[in-house]
């Protein structure tokens, strides 16, 4: 089996939500690092984020539609910084930026 042919077998929005992990993974360890920096917390939040950006690559392979697809990423990673900001770290969203994020979703819902 060819390297290609192995990328192929998860789906598109498989890649996009590992894609979408790795950069939640990056965002929560950024955090970490913005409150105590160290080598080691930089070597995590790149590692992290170099993984994010590499399984986006095998969803562009699957559909190659860089507007829809970037889109949905933006989605995932948006949802995924509010959650982590909002839920982990107990920051405040206003109310407008909540309004901010139940548009994101909708466009979310309108591409997929």
């Amino acid at each position: 089996m060819n390297f290609t042919r192995l990328l192929l077998i998860i789906p598109a929005y498989g890649w996009l939500i590992l894609s979408a992990l790795f950069f939640a993974a990056g965002e929560f360890l950024s955090k970490k690092w913005g409150m105590a920096p160290s080598l080691s917390a930089t070597v995590l939040v790149v590692i992290a984020y170099a993984l994010g950006t590499l399984t986006w690559l095998p969803a562009l392979l699957h559909k190659n539609q860089l507007a829809v697809m970037g889109t949905i990423w933006l989605v995932l990673a948006t949802v995924a910084t509010v959650t982590i900001g909002t839920v982990v770290y107990h920051e405040p969203l206003s109310a407008r930026q909540w309004v901010g994020v139940v548009l994101s979703l909708t466009a979310f819902v309108l591409l997929a």
